[in-house]
């Protein structure tokens, strides 16, 4: 083995890798480096765990002459029959490796092992990725070498093992805080708090279109129903709409009890309002659609839905608002306000979609004039549209 190409490669990812900036960019060139220093590696897994509401871990794959294979796991594979009789479980578990030769006294021990045997595997080792806090993740290293890795290629791959682990480290971190962001204040707020963007006061102002919906009759819904119901029927709720939102580009910003806000901004270059508000509007039948398919059961009953949605254009104030050290980066203006008192509007209406003229006149024919309407804290009338499809009647409150 080339003992100075190993050195080299321990000193490359102490420095963070910089040749190879995303993750399997890095994992395919130290691959590549450990073999051309002379550990004869045939299959490698690195397999991470991650704080996501949605994913319980990563996973890439390395193999000589192939792309990087990169997957993601479900909170499920945790119950699964083959995570728990594999060796990863032992190494996440009890952070401690698992090694077997395809030809030794341990290579009946797990599933796996009989699927390594016939790619012509001749040596398997799992080693744990430890964490300054603790956590630990997981390696797989194989070969089909004849007999099995030299106690000299295991101590080399011993010891680059540290420095991977800091590595992968401090990617996971950054790739946590990024989920972190985009899960609770949205991509686009969640990519300007990692910019830097976290100072009081720091603002910016642009274009967008405007969504501000609720559900009708939450407040006797959650005086009815038992509080953990409630937040079933909410999480139900609220995914017949940002689905439709995220498919459209829009980007929900706050959930408020029943209530969501959400903008779709508008290109400061381009400015294609019209394209915009088109994109809103689809959005906004489909959540419709979405909606008024949705069924809970409770008891021997079936709860049914209604909901209403205001849609409306302009400028607003787009960052960071707060007290203290408790920061919320937000939107606010004159035009957010005009969506909140349209969205009350609606209700009274009986309307599910309910949009202003400044939205309406981007898409004239989809909308009939309901009239003019006193708004609340704004000086004069607002006239309000209704989408052509929908009656009063048919949305009682």
């Amino acid at each position: 083995m080339d003992a100075l190409a190993l050195q080299k490669l321990t000193e490359w990812l102490i420095d963070g890798a910089r040749s190879a900036p995303r993750p399997p960019q890095m994992m395919a060139e130290t691959c590549e480096r450990m073999v051309a220093a002379g550990l004869p590696l045939t299959r490698v897994g690195v397999f991470v765990r991650t704080l996501h509401p949605d994913v319980v871990g990563r996973n890439f794959v390395w193999r000589p002459g192939a792309e990087i294979v990169a997957g993601t796991a479900n909170y499920e594979m945790l119950e699964s029959e083959e995570f728990r009789n594999s060796p990863l479980a032992i190494v996440f578990a009890e952070k401690r490796e698992v090694r077997a030769r395809m030809d030794g006294p341990d290579a009946k021990r797990f599933p796996l092992f009989d699927d390594l045997r016939a790619e012509g595997i001749t040596d398997y080792i799992a080693l744990p990725l430890l964490n300054v806090d603790g956590s630990a993740h997981a390696s797989s290293w194989t070969t089909k070498q004849p007999g099995g890795f030299t106690e000299a290629q295991l101590k080399a791959l011993h010891d680059l093992i540290p420095a991977l682990a800091r590595l992968i480290e401090v990617t996971r971190w950054r790739f946590t805080a990024s989920v972190l962001l985009d899960t609770y204040v949205g991509n686009r707020a969640g990519g300007r708090i990692l910019d830097g963007q976290i100072r009081r006061g720091h603002a910016e102002t642009m274009d967008a279109a405007i969504w501000l919906s609720d559900l009708r009759g939450f407040t006797a819904l959650s005086d009815r129903l038992p509080p953990a119901t409630v937040i079933d029927i909410l999480n139900l709720y609220f995914d017949c709409q940002v689905s439709a939102i995220a498919a459209h580009g829009g980007e929900v910003l706050k959930f408020m009890g029943d209530g969501l806000l959400a903008v779709f901004p508008i290109d400061e270059y381009v400015g294609d309002v019209g394209n915009a508000c088109a994109q809103v509007l689809e959005a906004a039948c489909e959540a419709r659609a979405n909606v008024e398919a949705m069924r809970f059961p409770v008891g021997e009953t079936i709860e049914r839905f209604r909901f209403g949605v205001a849609l409306h254009v302009g400028r607003v104030l787009y960052g960071n608002i707060g007290g203290g050290n408790r920061l919320d980066f937000t939107c606010i203006g004159p035009a957010v306000n005009l969506a909140a008192r349209l969205e009350k509007i609606a209700g009274r209406l009986h309307r599910t979609v309910l949009a202003s003229s400044a939205f309406a006149e981007t898409c004239p024919d989809r909308w009939q004039d309901l009239g003019e309407y006193p708004i609340g804290g704004f000086s004069g009338a607002a006239r309000v549209y209704g989408l052509k499809d929908e009656t009063a009647g048919a949305y009682p409150p």
